[in-house]
C-alpha cells in the first residue's frame, strides 16, 4: 500500500481530545481576558505557538480593540438571597462583555435585560454586546417564565472593562516550496462545545501533527478571537497574509451529524478541489455548502483587498443545528471521536496539497519502456485481459486500504503520469480525471523521477 504522509497514533489523539475538551469547556472565554489566555497557554502546552497581546485602543483598519473584559461574578437572586440565575453555574448566563451593575429591580425593569428562546425552552441562549456598554442576562424559556412577576430582583454584574489587551496565537512551520497556507480557528466562546471549543482542539491536534515531518509547503496557524482577532492578526501581518495561496478555518467539527464543506469565495480554488477529492476518495457523503459572508473569519481574509480562498471542512456547521449558540452545544452533544475523524479529513486534504505539482517528461515522444526500469509486469498479455487473474500476474487492480481509499492499478498509474507529464498538468488534475487516489499517482511519480523519466516542475 502507498504509506500516507501523515501517521498518527488515532487513539492517543482522541484521548487528548477527550482531555482538552473537559479541562476546557468550563473557561469563560471572550474576545479579551483572562478565560481567553487561559485557554490559549493550555493549548500551547500541547504544542508550543506564540501568544501576542494587542493592547486596548489598537486601530485595526475601522475596527479597535476594545477594553478587557473579565468576570468576578453575576446573578439575578430573590428577595430571600436565593440566585436563579447564576454565572457560577453557567457562564453563559451572562450577556458576554456585559458591564458592571449592581441594583434591585422590579420584573418590569429586569425583563429587558433577560434573553431566553421561546422555541427551545430547555436551552439558554448565548448572546454578546461586545461593542455596546449594556448588560443582560441568558435563561431557559421554562426559568423565565417561572419568575415572579410581582417579585423584585437583586442583581449583580461584578466585572470589569478596562484597557488592557486582545490575545492571540500563531506558528509558521516552515517549507519549501515558496507557497504557504494558513490554518485557522477562532477562540472567544465559553461554554460552547461545537461552536466553538472543538476547533481550537483541532487546531492544537493538527498543528502538533504537522510539526512531525518535514513539509514541502508553509503552513501559517492563527488562533484568535473571531473577527476583531483576525482582523488584528492581518493588521499586524499584512504582507505574510496577501502572500498566501489558500487556506482552511477549522470551526464546528465534533458535532454526530454529516460532514460538510464551505466553499472558498472561489469555489473551485485548489482549496475546494482537495477537500472535494478526499471525499470522493473516502466515498463519504456530506454536505457541500456555498460561500456565505455570513460566517467566520475566513470573510475577513477574502475581503476584496487579500482575496485568499478559504474553505471550511466541518461536522454540524454554525447556523445549520438546532443547539447552536445555546447551552445545549455542550460535551454531549459533541465528541473527541468526531473530531478526530474530522481532523483526519484535514490531514487528507493537507497531504494532497503536499503531494500535487507537475512534471515534464524526459521521454515526451514514443512512450518509454518500463520493463527495463523494473516498472512493468514480467510476464505480459493478461494485462486488461477480463479472465485474467491480474494478482498472478503482479498487477493490482483495485484495494481498499485502511482509511477507505479504492487504489487502482500500479501500472495505469505510472502511465497516466506519464501521459500527462506535459509540465503543466498537475497531480491534482490527474486524480480529478482518472479516479486513481492522489497518494497512488504521487507514489508513482516517485517512481518516474528515480527511473530517470520524469523531472519535477516548479517547486
Amino acid at each position: 500500500m502507498t504509506e500516507p504522509l501523515f501517521q498518527p497514533d488515532w487513539a492517543a489523539l482522541t484521548a487528548r481530545a477527550d482531555e482538552l475538551l473537559r479541562r476546557l469547556f468550563p473557561l469563560c472565554r471572550s474576545i479579551t481576558g483572562d478565560g481567553l489566555r487561559q485557554t490559549l497557554r493550555a493549548l500551547a502546552e500541547v504544542t508550543p505557538f506564540d501568544l501576542v497581546e494587542v493592547p486596548s485602543g489598537t486601530v485595526c483598519y475601522d475596527w479597535t480593540i476594545p477594553d478587557e473584559w473579565n468576570v468576578r461574578d453575576a446573578y439575578v437572586a430573590d428577595s430571600s438571597g436565593r440566585r436563579l440565575i447564576d454565572f457560577r453555574a453557567s457562564n453563559i448566563h451572562l450577556v458576554n462583555y456585559s458591564c458592571p451593575f449592581e441594583g434591585t429591580l422590579t420584573f418590569d425593569e429586569l425583563a429587558p435585560h433577560l434573553h431566553t428562546l421561546p422555541d427551545l425552552p430547555t436551552a439558554i441562549p448565548y448572546r454578546t454586546t461586545y461593542y455596546h456598554r449594556a448588560w443582560g442576562f441568558c435563561l431557559t424559556h421554562e426559568q423565565f417564565q417561572r419568575l415572579d412577576r410581582q417579585a423584585t430582583y437583586r442583581v449583580v454584574v461584578d466585572t470589569t472593562l478596562a484597557p488592557g489587551a486582545l490575545t492571540y496565537g500563531e506558528a509558521l512551520l516552515p517549507g519549501v516550496s515558496g507557497r504557504e497556507y494558513l490554518l485557522s480557528t477562532y477562540v472567544c466562546h465559553p461554554s460552547l462545545a461545537n461552536d466553538n471549543l472543538s476547533g481550537p482542539v483541532l487546531w492544537t491536534l493538527l498543528l502538533a501533527e504537522l510539526r512531525r515531518r518535514p513539509l514541502r509547503h508553509a503552513y501559517r496557524f492563527v488562533i484568535a478571537p473571531e473577527t476583531i482577532g483576525a482582523l488584528a492578526y492581518i493588521a499586524r501581518n499584512e504582507a505574510a497574509v496577501r502572500a498566501l495561496t489558500g487556506g482552511f478555518v477549522a470551526t464546528t467539527v465534533a458535532g454526530p451529524g454529516k460532514f460538510g464543506y464551505k466553499q472558498t469565495f472561489r469555489g473551485d480554488d485548489v482549496i475546494d478541489r482537495v477537500v472535494r477529492l478526499t471525499f470522493r476518495e473516502l466515498g463519504l457523503d456530506y454536505i457541500e455548502y456555498p460561500f456565505d459572508v455570513n460566517g467566520s473569519d475566513e470573510r475577513q481574509y477574502s475581503q476584496p483587498g487579500l482575496r485568499i480562498p478559504v474553505g471550511t471542512i466541518c461536522k454540524d456547521k454554525y447556523y445549520e443545528y438546532p443547539y447552536y449558540h445555546t447551552s445545549l452545544d455542550n460535551l454531549d452533544f459533541i465528541s473527541a471521536e468526531n473530531l478526530v475523524e474530522t481532523l483526519k479529513l484535514y490531514l487528507l486534504a493537507i497531504e494532497k496539497l503536499e503531494y500535487d505539482r507537475c512534471y515534464r517528461s524526459l521521454n515526451p515522444i514514443g512512450e518509454p519502456m518500463l520493463g527495463k526500469r523494473g516498472l512493468y509486469p514480467k510476464t505480459g498479455g493478461a494485462i486488461k485481459q477480463k479472465v485474467a487473474s491480474s494478482a498472478a500476474h503482479g498487477e493490482r487492480r483495485y484495494v481498499v486500504d485502511e482509511g477507505n481509499i479504492l487504489y487502482g492499478s500500479e501500472l495505469d498509474a505510472l502511465r497516466w503520469v506519464l501521459f500527462y507529464a506535459d509540465g503543466q498538468t498537475s497531480l491534482l488534475e490527474v486524480a480529478e480525471k482518472t479516479g486513481l487516489p492522489l497518494r497512488q499517482l504521487h507514489q508513482a511519480a516517485e517512481k518516474l523521477l528515480a527511473g530517470g523519466l520524469l523531472e519535477a516542475v516548479g517547486d
